[in-house]
């Protein structure tokens, strides 16, 4: 649904008696890297904002070397030379320090960048999505704080703060909540016009490559006998993405869809499917691995202050948001996880401890209340270097220590809060082949896809593009320079002889 109650438009399988139209580009995720791509291949044009000073003097001096071309028509990989950051994507610190030029240290100087509407420089493409604009953010509990500062969730020329204040609400300790950010997103795919580009609700089950000239003459089946290899690459015929998949009807049936397209933009995220242990018992019906199960466990009332404890499994910021919830509802919780505490790979050591006060009071808990040793948390007991073995039917959970001693509790439901990983199945082999490491599942911490860094192309196939967690980027603030370097590429591609 759009936030006017309206669904969005969708598409339908062409009609091969006319020949099916080709779009240029496919995006396939709607969350924040979808819609600011969007954004930049609407006709949305960065320039830099004449008489403004960068506080960096050698991008300064770029960017004064041709004011008149846009951002996206010059040349990244030179503007990009030399800046560091938080990221390792070059593209990425560009965009961000042309956007926020000195918020790593605590400033608040305006972008350089003035936007021009353009319209003769847009690029026909559809974004494709399972939720309403905005991904992710919309299955995430909705008072839940973000990690990150909340002007660092904004989108290009509309400051997350600025849309705030219209709200009437303020930043609590510089952060915001999700049900905030998915709003937020709603309301800049509206406000920037970009909703004609939109399909909600839709799934995509199958990406694959196809010769151009056999779309018209062959039927769908006959598309997916074709061709020896799994994307069906073929020199001597040009070649199009055939991208299937259906969406819900008003009446709740599936319809499926086809959609041709010359680009295909993966911008997925990593949220779709958590991590799983992978151990004896993880399929029992108290076993979760969504922090939502708590929260359902709660309101059921078949968790609280009287029952067995909750089991944690994980040492990350779901796993830290699950213990919080847990110890506001004074649920007894017994946490376990591989590291040590005192691991600087573990988030909570990266942390600055005054923006994070909530966080560094659970690495606290982590370090005091261990069963060794009774610290003065109630209801709470941390087991660092331990891991699950297995999971009972009688809701008796057996735990091992770093010394092979193995330990049995009574507990009342598990959370197994580890991470997550692409849902890539729609693709050939799952993607695999894409990846860094073409013999590993893609991982956006381990096992990122390969993509060039100034274009976000995918190395081992051209036309597919990657942004986000997929491509490495994980905070907001940097998956917008794989949308720069996209649509750079995506514009350079269209017109053949840039300014």
């Amino acid at each position: 649904m759009l936030p006017d109650g309206k669904m969005c438009p969708l598409v339908t399988r062409p009609s091969s008696k006319s020949g099916p139209k080709t779009l240029p580009v496919v995006i396939i995720g709607n969350g924040p890297s979808g819609i600011c791509l969007s954004y930049l291949l609407s006709g949305y044009t960065p320039y830099f904002k004449r008489h403004s000073v960068h506080p960096h003097p050698i991008l300064q001096r770029k960017l004064e070397e041709a004011p008149e071309v846009s951002v996206l028509d010059q040349d990244l990989e030179y503007l990009s030379e030399g800046l560091e950051g938080r990221s390792h994507s070059p593209v990425a610190l560009l965009f961000d320090t042309l956007l926020r030029p000195d918020t790593d240290f605590g400033g608040t100087e305006e972008s350089v960048l003035t936007w021009w509407h353009e319209p003769d420089r847009a690029i026909p493409h559809l974004v494709l999505g399972r939720n309403a604009p905005g991904g992710a953010w919309h299955s995430i509990e909705g008072s839940m704080v973000t990690l990150s500062k909340g002007e660092w969730m904004g989108l290009p020329d509309l400051p997350f703060k600025e849309w705030l204040k219209q709200k009437r609400r303020g930043l609590r300790n510089n952060r915001a909540t999700a049900e905030d950010i998915a709003q937020y997103y709603q309301h800049y795919v509206m406000k920037k016009g970009l909703q004609k580009n939109f399909r909600c609700g839709t799934v995509v089950t199958s990406v694959r490559k196809v010769r151009a000239e056999s779309i018209s003459n062959h039927t769908q089946k006959d598309l997916q006998e074709d061709g020896d290899s799994l994307w069906n690459s073929n020199e001597k015929s040009p070649e199009v993405f055939q991208v299937d998949g259906f969406f819900k009807t008003m009446e709740g049936d599936k319809e499926l869809f086809s959609i041709y397209a010359e680009n295909v933009v993966l911008a997925t995220g990593t949220y779709d499917n958590p991590t799983w242990l992978g151990v004896k018992g993880e399929n029992l019906s108290y076993v979760h691995h969504q922090l939502s199960a708590l929260e359902e466990a709660v309101k059921n009332n078949s968790v609280g202050i009287m029952s067995d404890p909750v089991l944690i499994v994980g040492a990350g910021l779901t796993a830290a948001d699950a213990i919080l919830f847990a110890h506001h509802c004074n649920i007894p919780v017994i946490h376990v996880f591989r590291r040590r505490v005192t691991d600087p790979g573990l988030i909570f050591n990266q942390l600055p401890k005054m923006m994070y006060p909530e966080y560094h009071k659970v690495h606290q808990m982590m370090k005091e209340q261990t069963a060794a040793c009774a610290g003065p948390y109630e209801c709470y007991i941390s087991l660092p270097e331990h891991h699950v073995l297995s999971f009972g039917k009688d809701k008796k959970c057996i735990l091992q220590d770093k010394n092979g001693c193995q330990t049995a509790y009574k507990i009342s439901t598990a959370l197994v809060l580890t991470g997550s990983n692409p849902n890539l199945s729609f693709l050939p082999n799952n993607g695999i082949d894409l990846a860094i490491d073409s013999d590993q599942p893609v991982s956006s911490k381990r096992n990122p896809i390969d993509v060039d860094p100034f274009t976000y192309e995918c190395t081992q196939e051209k036309g597919l593009y990657a942004l986000g967690p997929l491509a490495g980027d994980n905070f907001v603030r940097f998956v917008q320079g794989g949308a720069l370097a996209a649509a750079s590429s995506l514009v350079k591609k269209a017109n053949k002889n840039p300014p």
